[in-house]
C-alpha cells in the first residue's frame, strides 16, 4: 500500500490517464482518487470488475447493485487514497475517453465515512508490537478489530518469537501432506492385517472387526470431522467476544484470530504456522488414540489432516486468488470477504457453507438496490 499523500496532492486528467495506460487501476469517488492496483486480486468481485471501472467514478457502485458496500469496505478504500482530481470531477477519463455524462457524485450521506486514514491517530501505536497494546482497548476493542487495514501486523518484540507466528502458504502442503500420506498408508496396512477390532476396551464378546474395506469410510469421516471442527472453532473460539474488562482474554482473542480480521490480507498470517499447528495436531491425534484403536483413530486423523490442508489452502486462495465468476470458489470468496467486512457474526464456513446451513448462521440476503 502506498503511503497516504499530503493533503494537497492532486493530479490532472492527463496524469491519471498516463497511469492507466501504464497498467495501474485508479478509480475515483467524486474528485477523490484511489489507486487500487494492489487490491485487484483481493477484490471479491474479481480483478476484471475493477479493471472495467478504471478511470471511472465508482460512487454509485459503492451503493450497489449488486450490493451496498459496508462501512468497513469504504474505510478500507480510503487506505488507497492518492489525492484529488484537478478540474471538473465529472470529466474523468478511461482509456483516454470521457466518462459517461450521467456519472453520479458521491453520496452526501456517505461523506463522513470517506476520510483519509490517519495512522498516527489510531487507538494503537503501529510502530510497536500490537499484542501488548490491544488488551488496553477495553470496550473499544471489538469495533477496532473489525475495521480491517491493509498494513502488516507485528505481534512480538522478539524477532524469533515473531517468526513463529508467520509462515508462507506452501508450508502447509509441504509439511502436512507427506505426514498425511504416510499415516494413511501405514494405517491401511494395519487394517489389512485383519486383527483390528472396535470396542475391545469395553467388551470382547460384542467387539466389531475392522477390515481394510472400512479405510475409505474412516478417512472420509475424518474429513467430515474436520469440517465440523473448522466451523465450531471459527464460530465459538475465534469469534468469542472477550469481556471488555479482561486484558488477557482480549489479548488471547487477538492472537488467535483478531489479528487476522484486523489485517485480512497479511499473507504471512493467512495459514496456520507449523509450530502452533503441531501442538493442535498432537492434541487431536492423542485424543483419537485414547478413544479409538490405533489404526482406526489414526485413519480418522489422516482424513482430518487432509481436511485441514484443503481448508488452509482454500482460505489462502479466498484471500488472494481470482476464481472465475460463477464458480464455487468465486461464491465462497465473496462469502468470506463479506464475513470480514460486514457480517462477522455469521458465515463461519471457509471451505463449505454446509454447517452454516445446518446451524442457521448464513449471512442475511442483501436486497439488490436499483439504480435511478
Amino acid at each position: 500500500m502506498a503511503p497516504t499523500p499530503p493533503p494537497d496532492a492532486s493530479f490532472s486528467p492527463a496524469e491519471v490517464q498516463q497511469r492507466l495506460a501504464a497498467g495501474a487501476c485508479w478509480v475515483r469517488c467524486g474528485a477523490r482518487l484511489y489507486d487500487l492496483t494492489g487490491f485487484l486480486r483481493q477484490h471479491p468481485g474479481g480483478e476484471q470488475l475493477l479493471r472495467a471501472r478504471a478511470g471511472q467514478d465508482v460512487s454509485a457502485d459503492l451503493d450497489g447493485p449488486p450490493h451496498r458496500h459496508s462501512a468497513n469496505a469504504r474505510h478500507w478504500l480510503e487506505q488507497y487514497y492518492v489525492g484529488e482530481l484537478q478540474g471538473d470531477p465529472q470529466s474523468s477519463v478511461e482509456n483516454g475517453a470521457a466518462a459517461s455524462a450521467n456519472t453520479q457524485k458521491t453520496d452526501p450521506t456517505m461523506e463522513p465515512k470517506l476520510q483519509v486514514v490517519d495512522w498516527d491517530k489510531d487507538l494503537v501505536d503501529w510502530q510497536k508490537p500490537l499484542l501488548w497494546q490491544v488488551g488496553h482497548l477495553g470496550e473499544k476493542y471489538d469495533e477496532w478489530v473489525h475495521q480491517p487495514v491493509t498494513r502488516p501486523i507485528r505481534l512480538f518484540y522478539s524477532d524469533f518469537i515473531e517468526s513463529l507466528t508467520k509462515t508462507v502458504w506452501y508450508s502447509v502442503p509441504v509439511i502436512w501432506m507427506p505426514l498425511m500420506l504416510y499415516l494413511s498408508w501405514s494405517y491401511y496396512r494395519t487394517l489389512a492385517q485383519g486383527n483390528v477390532r472396535l470396542f475391545t476396551s469395553f467388551t470382547t464378546e460384542y467387539s466389531v472387526a475392522m477390515p481394510e474395506s472400512v479405510f475409505l469410510g474412516l478417512f472420509v469421516l475424518g474429513m467430515l470431522f474436520w469440517s465440523l471442527a473448522e466451523y465450531l472453532i471459527h464460530r465459538f473460539l475465534f469469534h468469542m467476544k472477550p469481556p471488555s474488562n479482561s486484558y488477557y482474554l482480549i489479548t488471547l482473542h487477538f492472537i488467535l484470530h483478531g489479528q487476522h480480521h484486523k489485517a485480512p490480507f497479511d499473507e504471512s498470517r493467512l495459514v496456520f504456522p507449523p509450530v502452533p499447528a503441531s501442538l493442535v495436531m498432537a492434541f487431536f491425534y492423542a485424543t483419537l488414540q485414547l478413544l479409538l484403536p490405533e489404526a482406526v483413530g489414526g485413519t480418522v486423523f489422516a482424513g482430518g489432516l487432509l481436511g485441514y490442508i484443503v481448508y488452509d489452502m482454500t482460505h489462502y486462495y479466498l484471500h488472494f486468488g481470482s476464481p472465475h465468476k460463477g464458480s464455487y470458489l468465486y461464491n465462497m470468496k465473496a462469502h468470506h470477504v463479506k464475513h470480514h467486512f460486514a457480517h462477522q457474526k455469521s458465515g463461519f464456513g471457509i471451505s463449505t457453507k454446509f454447517w452454516d446451513y445446518f446451524f442457521h448462521t448464513l449471512m442475511p440476503e442483501e436486497p439488490h438496490l436499483k439504480m435511478q
